[in-house]
């Protein structure tokens, strides 16, 4: 039995948990889940995959339910505890010193005090993870919990590094790598061609070539295709690999003009209009959404010229926060006219910006 621990956007999280196993063949019988971790039955090969998740924090080994179960965890000198579905240091001093209690016939141990009533990740990696163990209670609404040990934890200095230490960046233009990583997931697709048509400087294209994925890239701007090719060098070098990516200068519009193969999947994040000084209201952002549908559409037509027959696209559609409240997302009948078929839609954004990421998972029917 395992857990999986959501990161800060945890439906995008949890869809792409699903996503994610279905992709590498996973046999996952999912058994519980709340906000913050799903629960499931799995082989132990989902630790080697663990890694390639990027909307997770943690995958947790369960142990026993109950009190009994600490007496089940494994000697170490120095621990942390994590809680969750409680946050209440009380308990969480208490639950520490029961630990040491039964370790205390082994060694003397020691647990530290993470920023909050769980240690995230890179307090772990800095303590020395996983000779330091996160010991993990996972509490259910009518008060049982399970106790576990955190096996694998997401590498947030990993994604830093792609993000900031890359020769070119755009901080505010470009995707985070760590949502790349989500999107790249939620095609399901493991292998076959990769195509990111808005390739930017290459944030999408990183991940596929991390992955060992076949990569081609293209953008309509000649210095977006050369800061690509400065990322891609380096990360090439920076991770000893081998292989890179097939890059283009080419409209979305016209693919078929650039690529004579077709695709598995294209996974992209396009043009999403002008930055945005205020929130709009609902009338303004229905102008804008229709705006951009003017340039989208022919864009889907060209993906059709270049995607095998139910090949997939994860594409990011822009959505608005609006001045009254809430969030303006639009309906695209006309997908379904050009052969398109919405599996699932997710949004991803940060509380202080006015345009949400509306992420659509296509099929296309060929």
């Amino acid at each position: 039995m395992y857990a999986v621990i959501f990161g800060k956007n945890p439906a995008l999280s949890e869809a792409e948990f699903h996503s994610f196993s279905r992709r590498f063949g996973l046999k996952v019988r999912p058994a519980e889940s709340n906000r913050y971790w799903v629960l499931f039955e799995s082989s132990s090969e989902i630790e080697r995959h663990f890694h390639w998740l990027g909307g997770s924090l943690k995958l947790v080994r369960i142990i026993g339910e109950g009190d009994g179960a600490i007496r089940n965890l494994e000697y170490s000198r120095l621990f942390t505890v994590s809680l969750y579905g409680r946050n209440d240091w009380r308990l969480w001093r208490k639950l520490g010193s029961d630990i040491k209690r039964e370790f205390k016939e082994e060694g003397p141990a020691k647990f530290f005090k993470p920023a909050k009533t769980y240690a995230m990740p890179a307090e772990l990696i800095l303590k020395g993870f996983p000779e330091v163990k996160d010991f993990v209670f996972i509490f259910k609404e009518d008060g049982s919990f399970l106790v576990g040990e955190t096996v694998k934890v997401t590498d947030p200095f990993e994604l830093k590094k792609l993000d900031v230490e890359r020769p070119v960046q755009k901080p505010i233009l470009s995707i985070p790598p760590r949502l790349a990583r989500i999107m790249v997931n939620l095609s399901e697709v493991r292998k076959g061609s990769f195509l990111d048509p808005f390739c930017g400087i290459g944030t999408v294209l990183q991940e596929f070539v991390l992955q060992g994925l076949s990569a081609y890239g293209s953008d309509r701007d000649e210095g977006q295709i050369r800061a690509a090719k400065k990322n891609l060098a380096w990360l090439r070098r920076e991770f000893h690999l081998k292989n890179s990516a097939h890059l283009e200068v080419c409209d979305a519009r016209k693919l078929k003009r650039c690529f004579r193969q077709r695709f598995d999947a294209i996974v992209t994040e396009p043009y999403l209009g002008k930055p945005l000084k205020r929130h709009p209201g609902r009338g303004e952002a229905i102008k804008l959404a229709n705006e951009l549908d003017r340039f989208y559409y022919p864009v889907f037509e060209s993906f059709a010229d270049v995607l095998k027959r139910h090949g997939r696209v994860v594409f990011v559609f822009p959505a608005y926060k609006l001045s009254g409240g809430g969030v303006y997302r639009k309906e695209r009948k006309w997908l379904g006219k050009l052969g398109f078929e919405v599996l699932g839609r997710y949004t991803d954004y940060e509380e202080r910006h006015k345009l949400v990421r509306d992420i659509h998972v296509l099929r296309y029917r060929g």
